[in-house]
């Protein structure tokens, strides 16, 4: 399934989905417009608005302190385009909410690694986190 149409310019294809209504935007003017109107305003009719997913907030475990990135990795990751691109991937991104939200996260991640795009991802991150 392509790109759809961004339901607030209705000009260009949409790049990104609102994260609290999932509605198709192409920009980041686009996007702040829809979020002055379509989230402050109140909706007419019978329709309530969604309430933005809040995660639930779980405690982290930090076995060694060496586990947990420096500030400038997790950026080099963010500022990568592949990792950016990959995860626009809906049956990506799935598939890391399930492994978030599983129990045992562990075996879910084990199982991930069978799936080419997430060995992919997975591999490019490891990358910019080790360059060597």
């Amino acid at each position: 399934m392509g790109p759809q149409q961004c339901k607030v310019c209705n000009e260009a294809k949409s790049k990104y989905k609102c994260p609290t209504c999932l509605m198709p935007y192409c920009s980041l003017v686009c996007y702040k417009k829809h979020k002055e109107t379509s989230h402050t305003a109140p909706v007419s009719g019978d329709k309530k608005p969604t309430p933005p997913q809040v995660l639930a907030e779980r405690p982290l475990h930090i076995v060694k302190p060496c586990e947990v990135l420096e500030k400038a990795k997790l950026e080099s990751i963010a500022a990568s385009e592949e990792v950016r691109d990959a995860l626009k991937n809906e049956d990506l991104q799935k598939l890391i909410c399930s492994i978030d939200n599983a129990p045992k996260a562990l075996e879910e991640l084990e199982k991930a690694m069978g799936v080419e795009a997430f060995r992919i991802l997975s591999d490019k991150v490891l990358s910019l986190v080790n360059p060597e």
